[in-house]
């Protein structure tokens, strides 16, 4: 049965009430009639549901980058932005009207001369020519249909086929009249109404057929979408019977003719007007972000995940995503663009697209935790690889933050960082000295035939130019392993995995976190990166060194608004203090032996990547790391300013060396990222440690 059909039923049933009301009292003043006709209909607005008070319209979330006005993506369920009256043309409130409710300004929710009318019209001539719903009535019925907060039930009794249905509309349409003027309830219609092609509301509407705002829309085309509203799942021009939209078009600038809205010439020319459509489709998800900028799918892909673990949004991964594609969130991520582009460009440097190493890297800021760049020599997407190749050149694996399939690479001697803050924390000064030996047999054991001696880790230098004495200043800049594997006996390998979690470094490997939990007393290998983890972690970790020791979790966004305009405080940057600010400032200070720049001490001797400095041309620490042979390449480097973390490798085959050569490449292009990206930014310093804490054995310095 269709709605026509529906129409005719209650015509029938309510015009035989209403219209031998009205001929009883048609001697009376109109005021009466209604407040006679009506008052059994009439509910009090005290008993309308809550959503007709505050309907829960689903409109698009749209994700910005961090100038607030570059589209990243959108999420919707329904492509829907509500608007306000004033920002829709005046000719698209005439025409919706003249389309659907002539006397919409005249009746007071129920139209009882229309109702009347259409009885008559519809007995004279055998058909159902002519509805007897008003716009408000036809609010109520998409307002209640729509509704996640009723139950399947419930929605669909809102449309169903009676009269009680029919005859409730009324009595929450006469209720709605009273407590909401005109303009509320249009504006309401207007935003809810479904235009077709998967456009919810006059925006979207506009948008997806002229590609314009409401506001600009001309006489024709308003009338083209206000004659969509009545079927639009045919009428739709894009997909559906173009002629029958423009036969709508038609019958809509006639009435609006009729009505003395539009004159006769205007809206003959209109009708004359060829369809002109400029459609656009508004994207949805990350899948669709602009071709142009297809990198930018990782960022939006880690955006998700990190807004389905916020509890703000719902209880559930599923509610927290309803919320998303529901809310009308308008998001400024941190994505910069310039910064994300030029971080790409060195990325694919290093690797093609379609090569089977990746260089996945990641730009955070101290302080806030946000991050300004994640790149990958990947395209993002689902299109099917050749045979044989996992993850390159299309994947949707977030090989830059990890999760899902991804659980990390080795970072290889970059956590020597977690014991150096370790030691400091315990009181051990930078000064601490050392004889390192080549080799150094330690009390932990190890099950495997690498660095086993009877049983026992025995890690080597790298270079015999290594051996000999060593303060952490010098054993960091030249990535000394005897020196950090006693430290690491010195202050027990327990506080250094404790000192890596506290930084943010997430044991995603069911191995490493069965370690972390139950072995890390033994765990001494852990301090030569061992451990998987991702550039974001690493970039974060060094990051909180960078800041004074505050660490903050990785944030992709700069500002939530809802649909509202309220902000939402699940925006603001999550930070701690996570070790002692004199500890952090230790470390950093030894942090810039290794990419040749010098201690506030001057203790520094020699670094693995002393052109960093030079190419820099500002005060920077890092550490570059390699895993046991060379599979990974590990570079990080930060000023106060900006931390950035790369790591070269195989995402799908750990055993495949990337080789030693790479790391120069890594280090230069990290240092091209970060000359970029700090262009515009005054050159700061890192605070110099106290004597104390670098020379000095002291007690434990509590921090976190």
């Amino acid at each position: 049965m269709t709605r026509a059909r529906l129409d005719k039923l209650f015509t029938v049933l309510i015009a035989g009430v209403l219209a031998g009301l009205a001929l009883a009292v048609a001697a009376l003043p109109a005021a009466l009639v209604f407040g006679i006709g009506f008052s059994a209909l009439a509910a009090p607005y005290s008993e309308l549901p809550n959503t007709l008070r505050t309907p829960p319209t689903p409109q698009r979330s749209n994700l910005y980058a961090n100038d607030g006005t570059t589209l990243i993506t959108s999420f919707y369920q329904e492509d829907r932005v509500d608007v306000p009256l004033a920002e829709v043309a005046p000719v698209m409130r005439q025409a919706i009207i003249a389309a659907e409710d002539t006397r919409f300004h005249e009746h007071r929710g129920v139209d009882l001369r229309g109702v009347v009318r259409a009885f008559a019209v519809n007995q004279r001539d055998g058909t159902t020519r002519q509805g007897a719903s008003t716009l408000t009535m036809q609010y109520v019925r998409n307002v209640l249909s729509n509704d996640p907060r009723l139950s399947e039930r419930q929605r669909a009794a809102a449309s169903e086929l009676t009269t009680a249905r029919k005859i409730q509309e009324m009595r929450y349409a006469l209720a709605l009249e009273r407590e909401l003027s005109k303009d509320e309830i249009l504006t309401r219609y207007l935003n809810i109404a479904y235009f077709g092609a998967g456009a919810y509301g006059v925006a979207a509407a506009s948008r997806r057929y002229f590609s314009k705002p409401p506001a600009e829309l001309t006489l024709a085309e308003a009338a083209l979408l206000a004659g969509l509203v009545r079927s639009p799942h045919t009428d739709d021009p894009i997909n559906g019977d173009a002629d029958a939209a423009l036969a709508r078009r038609a019958y809509v600038l006639d009435r609006l003719v009729e009505s003395g809205q539009v004159p006769a010439e205007a809206a003959a020319l209109a009708e004359a007007e060829q369809l002109k459509l400029r459609p656009s489709q508004t994207p949805n998800d990350c899948t669709a972000v602009p071709a142009e900028h297809n990198d930018w799918g990782f960022f939006c892909d880690w955006f998700t995940r990190w807004w389905n673990a916020q509890p703000a949004f719902g209880a559930t991964v599923d509610e927290r995503q309803l919320t998303l594609r529901r809310g009308g969130f308008s998001i400024v991520s941190s994505l910069d663009p310039a910064v994300q582009r030029a971080t790409t460009e060195q990325v694919r440097r290093i690797y093609p697209v379609d090569d089977r190493r990746a260089a996945p890297t990641a730009v955070v800021q101290p302080g806030t935790g946000r991050v300004l760049a994640m790149a990958v020599n990947r395209n993002y997407g689902v299109t099917a690889n050749p045979a044989g190749q996992k993850n390159h050149p299309n994947t949707v694996n977030q090989l830059v933050a990890g999760g899902g399939a991804i659980e990390g690479y080795q970072a290889g001697s970059t956590f020597k960082l977690f014991t150096m803050l370790a030691a400091l924390e315990a009181g051990l000064p930078l000064s601490t000295e050392f004889d390192a030996p080549a080799r150094i047999v330690t009390d932990y054991s190890v099950t495997e035939a690498t660095a086993s001696c009877d049983g026992y880790w025995c890690p080597r230098n790298a270079s015999a130019s290594m051996d000999g004495r060593h303060t952490m200043w010098t054993a960091f800049g030249e990535s000394v392993n005897t020196y950090f594997a006693w430290l690491t006996e010195r202050v027990g390998a327990d506080r250094v995995v404790e000192m890596a979690e506290r930084l943010g470094i997430v044991f995603r490997s069911e191995d490493d976190a069965r370690l972390a939990r139950h072995g890390a007393r033994e765990w001494g290998p852990f301090t030569l990166g061992v451990s998987a983890t991702t550039p974001l972690d690493l970039a974060g970790a060094y990051a909180a060194v960078a800041a004074e020791g505050s660490w903050c979790a990785p944030l992709p966004v700069v500002s939530i608004a809802d649909a509202a305009g309220r902000p939402v405080a699940a925006a603001q940057p999550n930070c701690r203090q996570a070790v002692d600010v004199d500890v952090a400032r230790a470390a950093a200070d030894a942090a810039r032996c290794p990419v040749g720049d010098q201690s506030m001490y001057r203790e520094c001797d020699r670094g693995t990547a002393e052109g960093l400095h030079r190419q820099l041309g500002r005060p920077v620490a890092g550490k570059t790391g390699s895993s046991d042979g060379y599979a990974t390449e590990t570079v990080v480097a930060f000023t106060p300013q900006l931390a950035v973390a790369s790591i070269a490798a195989n995402p799908d085959d750990p055993g495949d060396a990337v080789g030693q050569r790479v790391q120069r490449q890594l280090v230069e292009a990290v240092g091209e990222v970060l000359s970029f990206a700090l262009r515009d930014e005054p050159v700061r310093d890192f605070v110099p440690p106290s004597e104390a804490t670098a020379f000095q054995l002291t007690g434990a310095r509590a921090g976190n």
